[in-house]
């Protein structure tokens, strides 16, 4: 027993050298090369299909998102260590991806997965969003990957389905989870109420976060290594975003905190925060049309400044923020109006630009969403492929 606890020591101190290394060499590029460009990788649609997406990446390097299987009639979540994919699978359904940042230093990964198990109220759930039309009818919950283990279900909080979203290196990983409460405020087939959650550190736990105010429903999209908490709270409606998002949250020392929007009605929803307590997003304008018509900027909160519009790139009207690193650099997606022509971003000294601008001109590449940046910089999401017409996943790092 002490040896395993010396080796753990040793372990977490090698990290926390490792950790602290890659952000002063990130600290440094950011605030000396403010016109970094990047090397750009094509990780492929390795499971056969025509799309693939990366939503995490970890300060290894290693990559997590999903991949189409041939006929992009469904998609597993899909895990690149050193560029070699591996295949996650399923819990018993036909889908099942990493959606969010939800990838640690230990390659532990959360995400979302069909099961075999009918859905009994004949809900489409949070999953519905995201997967191809062979997730209907299927029940959808939140999943834990870890190397040797593969892939296990997280528990909801007596519902039938759930949604994994973020993991910090302490292994907690958060999300929501339907209860067994019947909600009025659910637009059929949505039925259930569901509530935002912490599963972990150990195995089976769960902890139910409390939504703000009176609203009756809640999510948590995104957790750091101090135990900081993001997410929505709002109506139930469809269980995804619009007035589901009602509030942007901050949970903290068991308090909940509002942090605000930029004048629309609905759509607030942080979506990553690191480890300086620094949170990224995007929120409605004036003028939604009580979220009917989103029409949603990326947004930077900190404690000093409150909620912070970052606009978008030029000529665009909607953006996202969707990660940021602990040097405070931010990536997204920039879109015309009616969500055409997206394109990613990076944020960083005041000035948003187009990734596609920072990569080598020759290639066939379209970045069109960042979703997430680690320390040294390294950058993933979504392309498209003009010479070969895929979509696939995409690494950048900085030369």
């Amino acid at each position: 027993m002490k040896s395993r606890t010396l080796t753990c020591m040793t372990t977490m101190a090698l990290l926390v050298a490792l950790t602290a290394s890659l952000r002063l060499a990130a600290q440094d590029l950011a605030e000396h090369h403010p016109q970094t460009h990047y090397r750009v990788v094509n990780l492929g649609v390795p499971l056969g299909g025509s799309a693939s997406g990366a939503a995490a990446i970890n300060n290894l390097g290693w990559v997590a998102g999903d991949s189409n299987l041939a006929g992009d009639a469904s998609q597993h979540a899909e895990l690149w260590v050193y560029g070699y994919p591996i295949d996650m699978g399923t819990l018993g359904g036909p889908n099942s991806a990493v959606l969010w940042p939800g990838l640690n230093i230990w390659g532990e990964a959360v995400g979302i997965s069909d099961t075999s198990v009918t859905d009994p109220l004949g809900e489409s759930w949070s999953c519905g969003a995201f997967f191809p039309a062979s997730h209907s009818g299927h029940t959808c919950v939140g999943f834990k990957w870890q190397w040797g283990v593969g892939m296990t279900p997280l528990p909801t909080l007596g519902g039938n389905n759930g949604f994994a979203t973020s993991v910090n290196n302490f292994g907690q990983a958060v999300g929501w989870a339907e209860n067994s409460v019947h909600d009025p405020t659910c637009v059929p087939p949505q039925v259930l109420q569901f509530e935002a959650v912490i599963w972990g550190p150990g195995p089976g736990q769960i902890q139910q976060l409390p939504p703000y105010s009176r609203d009756p429903d809640g999510s948590a999209t995104g957790i750091n290594d101090k135990g900081q908490v993001i997410g929505i709270s709002g109506i139930c409606q469809n269980a995804v975003g619009n007035q589901s998002a009602l509030h942007a949250l901050l949970w903290q020392h068991g308090t909940v905190t509002n942090l605000g929007n930029l004048g629309g009605f609905a759509w607030h929803t942080p979506m990553a925060l690191n480890n300086r307590g620094q949170i990224v997003g995007f929120s409605d304008l004036p003028g939604d049309d009580n979220g009917a018509n989103p029409n949603f900027h990326a947004f930077l909160w900190t404690q000093a400044h409150g909620m912070q519009d970052l606009g978008t790139l030029p000529g665009d009207a909607i953006s996202e923020a969707l990660g940021i690193n602990n040097q405070g650099q931010i990536v997204g997606v920039s879109y015309g109006a009616g969500f055409t022509n997206p394109r990613a971003f990076l944020w960083q000294n005041g000035v948003m630009t187009d990734l596609n601008t920072l990569i080598p001109p020759g290639s066939s590449l379209s970045l069109q969403a960042a979703q997430e940046i680690n320390d040294l910089g390294e950058i993933v999401g979504q392309a498209s492929d003009q010479s070969s017409g895929k979509s696939p996943a995409f690494l950048l790092t900085p030369r």
